[in-house]
């Protein structure tokens, strides 16, 4: 056995069941060791941001950790944007590195990089292995510490002597750190506001947004009175009927200062104090009302479902009607006809989306009225991107697929960030994954002339057009997606889309609809 396959044995015994990668010479190895041992499923991405963005996917739905397999500094460097955006959604992922051998790296061959320096800002864990007898071991404790609570990055770097050397040591399965404790002053304290005649909202993310944690806040917002608030930008929030409906705090500045203004009170439970995504003239950072309560109840590090089941305790409320959302006729899609428009978008999907779907969202501007619109649908879960680093929309739905087989994916996708992994679309193909895209052709970085107007630039010259125009000349989505083995359609009629729509949640496989506006 060599550390290579040492590393692969160990990743299976610790729960480790799928590879997303993109690997190259030093990671041979790792690659022969794979082959030999048939212990992990290997997913081949055509560039490594969809990998990482894949093995986040895959964690926000099976609840653990994927390894991805990247090649050297630079590999690594093109797949840090969606490591970035799954560090933000507090995912578990474990990463394998290879680096040149350790004998090689001083004579600074054109791929030799600071690989510590790159992975660093975005792990929680960074370890280079030496030698092939604590490959094993090393692997154990990356695992382990991707595993800990809520979810971390780890990268382990492995030297390519390390890989290829002999060894009889392979790592025993190490436990994760759990949770930190609740504090019970400060379950006290939220139960204190939440008895008083503060006007008082719950500003939630992570954990708390799958069950139990919304029955539990379901039933503290029915017998208290406060709402409930998830931030903007969540790894996985569980909705439709039959669960508790909770609105996200809007992107735009003004919209989120006019939800948040008549609030005594803000407490934060798995999240930081509400603040705006870019800094903009005359605009405050902080959106909580000035001179409002900031109180927390559990931060991401401790066990939120347990601080809401301490609150419930505390307030006696366990008996309380959580208020789920009943089932509601969506809109008949027969009488959708007419131009495109985001409405209609909205109107066709909602009508259409099948019981517990996955909706993996980077529809950015075009999308902003589908969460709210679908709150009555059927079950299902929706996924956004976290970390502001677009590009993670395709990538995230492969890992989602491949860790829900059984469930159909829905995409919500602007054309701008998918052109940042549309190879994503390639291995949809070759893993023949249940995913319906729908692809927002408006042709333009849309959002971009939002944040214009938003720093005080009213009428943005022909540079800037430029600068935010997709066109000419204009992508050929449905020929792209073709090309890689994935089928499509084009729509520009509402109606169409509909049919579009249809079409595509019946193909057992991946389809993309171009809707042009």
């Amino acid at each position: 056995m060599n550390g290579a396959e040492a590393l692969v044995r160990t990743l299976a015994d610790c729960g480790i069941e799928i590879c997303f990668t993109n690997p190259g010479t030093s990671e041979m190895h790792f690659v022969a060791a794979l082959d030999r041992l048939d212990l992990l499923y290997c997913v081949l991405a055509l560039q490594e941001n969809v990998a990482t963005g894949a093995a986040d996917g895959y964690a926000r739905m099976a609840g653990k950790p994927a390894a991805t397999l990247l090649h050297l500094g630079p590999g690594f460097g093109n797949g840090l944007a969606n490591v970035h955006n799954a560090k933000k959604a507090k995912v578990p992922m474990v990463n394998i590195v290879g680096e040149h051998a350790t004998y090689h790296i001083k004579y600074d061959a054109p791929l030799t990089a600071d690989i510590e320096g790159i992975v660093g800002p975005v792990s929680d864990w960074v370890c280079t292995t030496q030698k092939a007898d604590d490959v094993g071991t090393d692997a154990a404790r990356a695992v382990a510490a991707a595993k800990s609570w809520p979810g971390k990055i780890a990268t382990l770097i492995l030297p390519a002597d390390a890989a290829w050397t002999e060894t009889e040591i392979y790592g025993d399965v190490l436990l994760a750190d759990g949770p930190k404790p609740v504090d019970a002053a400060d379950v006290q304290c939220v139960a204190d506001i939440l008895r008083s005649d503060q006007r008082a909202v719950i500003f939630m993310s992570g954990a708390v947004l799958t069950e139990p944690g919304l029955s539990l806040a379901g039933k503290i917002k029915t017998a208290t009175g406060c709402d409930l608030l998830a931030q903007t930008s969540n790894r996985r929030i569980d909705r439709g009927a039959g669960r508790v409906a909770v609105n996200r705090l809007p992107y735009p500045v003004d919209k989120a200062l006019e939800t948040l203004k008549d609030y005594d009170a803000v407490i934060l439970l798995g999240t930081k104090e509400p603040v705006s995504f870019f800094a903009y003239p005359d605009k405050p950072s902080r959106l909580a009302p000035e001179g409002a309560e900031i109180a927390n109840l559990a931060g991401p590090e401790q066990d939120t479902v347990r601080a809401l089941e301490l609150l419930v305790d505390a307030l006696g409320v366990g008996d309380a009607d959580p208020g789920v959302v009943v089932a509601a006729a969506g809109p008949d899609p027969s009488t959708l006809k007419g131009p495109i428009t985001p409405e209609a978008i909205s109107a066709a999907f909602v009508a259409q989306m099948p019981e517990h779907a996955i909706i993996v969202d980077e529809s950015i501007t075009t999308g902003r009225s589908f969460f709210p619109d679908s709150h009555a649908a059927p079950p299902h879960s929706w996924l956004q991107i976290t970390g502001g680093a677009i590009g993670d929309g395709l990538p995230m739905a492969v890992g989602a697929a491949m860790a829900c087989p059984d469930r159909k994916v829905m995409v919500l996708q602007s054309d701008g960030s998918a052109m940042y992994t549309n190879q994503a679309l390639w291995t949809m193909a070759r893993e023949n994954l249940d995913i319906t895209i729908l692809l927002f052709s408006n042709r333009a970085y849309r959002i971009l002339e939002g944040e214009m107007k938003g720093v005080g630039v009213d009428k943005p010259g022909h540079v800037a057009d430029a600068l935010f125009s997709l066109r000419e000349p204009d992508i050929d989505w449905v020929g792209m997606a073709a090309s890689m083995g994935v089928p499509g359609a084009r729509v520009d009629d509402a109606g169409d889309l509909v049919s579009a729509i249809n079409e595509g949640l019946a193909v057992e496989g991946p389809f993309l609809i171009e809707i042009v506006f």
